[in-house]
């Protein structure tokens, strides 16, 4: 059975994981019959009210205790996984990859990615294992990437201002619609828009459903 890794940021879309995205991913990597270990930085994050949008003064709460609460409380702190375990990645999307796994949010091409998202996106390329991303998750496998020199394809729809940031990381945007996903072959990532362009639960099911497909075929059997 193959072992997918999955990043989450968070719970929320607005300062965490997108849980539509985080949920969808979950679901059809079950169903393709991986075996799912969710992990997350162990860290304090602000708080955003998602009914006003706005950022709660004064809070702040754990990202690796929010994300416990998508999984049902079967994650594990992104510093204990050893990515030998791992025969795949995948990195939903939602505001919390780009506040809580980097800071491209803020700082845009200076952003910096924490270092245990860093390795454990460095060391599953470098072992020449798949990975996905969705949403606008692809920024930080554009940073860690492109400090590397590996040019990694990825996309994260049309949007032609951030299209522009990623490509100043290092990496080569390709323009993709909601229900579809670009193959960067020579490093196997998989990149689909999701909710950057998601009009609604159903648009972003179906381009990461592909994805989840896709991540899949390029594992292999399992042995």
């Amino acid at each position: 059975m193959a072992k997918v890794g999955v990043i989450l940021s968070g719970c929320g879309v607005y300062d965490g994981s997108e849980i539509h995205e985080a949920v969808i991913t979950l679901l059809a990597l079950n169903r393709a019959g991986a075996d799912v270990i969710c992990m997350a930085p162990n860290m304090e994050q602000t708080i955003v009210n998602h009914l006003t949008g706005e950022p709660v003064a004064g809070v702040t709460r754990n990202v690796l205790e929010e994300s416990a609460r998508i999984v049902r409380g079967d994650i594990r702190d992104i510093a204990t996984v050893d990515t030998a375990e791992l025969d795949a990645l995948f990195l939903p999307g939602g505001f919390g990859a780009a506040k809580n796994l980097c800071n491209f949010a803020e700082k845009g091409s200076n952003c910096e990615v924490h270092p245990e998202v860093a390795r454990v996106v460095k060391e599953i390329v470098t072992a020449k294992k798949p990975l996905a991303a969705v949403c606008i998750a692809p920024a930080l496998v554009a940073k860690v990437l492109g400090d590397n020199q590996l040019e990694p394809q990825v996309t994260i729809g049309t949007d032609k201002e951030t299209a522009e940031t990623l490509t100043a990381l290092g990496a080569t945007h390709l323009s993709c619609p909601v229900n579809e996903f670009v193959v960067d072959s020579k490093n196997k990532i998989i990149t689909s828009p999701a909710y950057m362009l998601a009009g609604n639960i159903s648009e972003a099911a179906e381009g990461i459903e592909k994805t989840v497909a896709a991540l899949m075929q390029m594992i292999g059997p399992s042995t």
